[in-house]
């Protein structure tokens, strides 16, 4: 299964300009000019997929405890916004459902990462799949991601027709044969982590090999111009893609 991916995606959203994983973020990076956004599910204490990063709510809500114990509602209540800045006072939790649905209204790709709390990565892969599959329904599907294995081995039970991703810090010596058996068509890996072997080897095995978190425009024009499919930034104000 072959993917095109835009040549830079907006991290966690909106990247440095907006609260990460909200609805003003996705509307930052379009704002910007981006193409591509990727942000983080989860699942509530609901079994809802929503976004945000943390197993906790402290760092980017004023909610406490853990998401995997804060149902639907209480989520609702939560100021998503204040934390970043007080324009964005009252910037919701979204669902993963709002979330994609505004990606489709202003045309942007989305690299969707599979955010699993401990002891849920099988529910949150079957989930989020099965939820990306029929919200994209008869549209260009999102890019699936997740650091979890078992997460995404879920996902690729759910609905195999969904392009996934693996998603590592340092590519392990055997990150082609986990990909053949994940039928994982891209790579993601640490920009501490890129080197041109490993982009050589990426392309030889026809894996796209996708780089973050990279925020010096310099760098991110050289790692485009040596053959990366992507590179994934919070400074989308600073990195535009003359390519494009």
């Amino acid at each position: 299964m072959a993917i095109q991916v835009p040549r830079l995606v907006a991290h966690r959203c909106g990247g440095a300009l907006a609260p990460e994983n909200t609805l003003a973020g996705l509307r930052a990076a379009a704002g910007c000019g981006y193409r591509g956004v990727e942000f983080d599910v989860m699942l509530s204490g609901d079994g809802t997929p929503v976004l945000i990063h943390d197993e906790s709510l402290e760092r980017t809500t004023n909610g406490h405890g853990r998401v995997a114990d804060t149902s639907d509602a209480e989520l609702a209540r939560l100021d998503a916004g204040s934390w970043h800045g007080a324009q964005f006072a009252g910037e919701p939790v979204p669902s993963f459902g709002d979330a994609a649905e505004l990606c489709l209204a202003l045309g942007l790709w989305a690299n969707v990462e599979i955010k699993p709390t401990r002891g849920h990565e099988s529910e949150t892969g079957r989930k989020v799949a099965l939820a990306a599959r029929e919200i994209w329904s008869g549209m260009p599907p999102p890019l699936l991601s997740s650091f979890s294995l078992e997460a995404l081995t879920a996902a690729c039970e759910a609905a195999p027709d969904l392009p996934r991703g693996l998603l590592v810090v340092a590519p392990p010596a055997d990150w082609l044969a986990t990909c053949r058996r994940l039928g994982c068509v891209s790579l993601h890996c640490s920009r501490r982590y890129f080197s041109p072997q490993l982009l050589g080897d990426a392309q030889a095995a026809g894996i796209p090999l996708l780089v973050y978190t990279v925020n010096d425009p310099q760098d991110a024009a050289q790692l485009l111009h040596q053959g990366v499919a992507a590179v994934f930034t919070d400074r989308i104000d600073l990195i535009h893609d003359r390519a494009a």
